[in-house]
């Protein structure tokens, strides 16, 4: 249990396919976050965020309207989930496009990751995302929470069929997030980072 300010959870839902199912799984991970102490969590769905492809360090207005509604979300926030499927063995291109248009935003704060899919349940992505956010100075920690076949595991309410092993897997992603939250913004206060 923590014992300082609650951290600035941002939990990124990375879907924007026509009829997706993270809706589904971000709700049931976002009951679990918000009942944990450690954390006052916000949502960045990137359904509704349109970010153009063409990166610019001089983003014309519409891009900057796009990003004035991410941008300051990612930075105030002390750690971060990616909630991601898995498509083709790898993320969806619109979360390489949100993690692409910032860089510092990710610095020095820890990353856990909650992905669903077939029988990989999504940690093919989650592999590939651990290589791009280590290049961005973020941490990613190591247990995540995965969930395979996953549209046979929720019934038709969205509730968890069986929530055994996916509940104890979330506290222990959300447990780690706090140390490694809490860990590096006292380093931080005294040391700012400058990767």
């Amino acid at each position: 249990m923590t014992t300082q300010t609650p951290l600035k959870l941002a939990v990124i839902v990375a879907s924007n396919r026509e009829g997706r199912f993270a809706p589904v799984v971000a709700d049931w991970f976002l009951a679990r976050a918000e009942e944990h102490p450690g954390f006052d969590v916000t949502v960045v769905d990137l359904a509704t965020i349109d970010l153009p492809t063409a990166l610019s360090h001089t983003p014309g207005p519409d891009a900057a309207a796009e990003l004035a509604k991410v941008t300051p979300t990612l930075a105030a926030a002390d750690a971060f989930v990616v909630l991601t499927p898995e498509y083709n063995h790898s993320f969806p291109a619109p979360l390489k496009n949100l993690i692409d248009w910032h860089y510092v935003e990710w610095q020095a704060k820890p990353v856990g990751f909650l992905s669903y899919g077939g029988i990989s349940g999504g940690l093919r992505a989650v592999e590939q995302l651990r290589q791009v956010f280590a290049e961005l100075h973020a941490v990613t920690v190591r247990d995540t929470v995965s969930f395979a076949f996953v549209h046979g595991l929720f019934d038709a309410d969205g509730q968890l069929k069986d929530p055994s092993g996916p509940e104890g897997a979330a506290k222990t992603m959300l447990d780690q997030l706090v140390w490694w939250g809490e860990a590096l913004r006292s380093a931080k206060s005294v040391h700012p980072y400058t990767g």
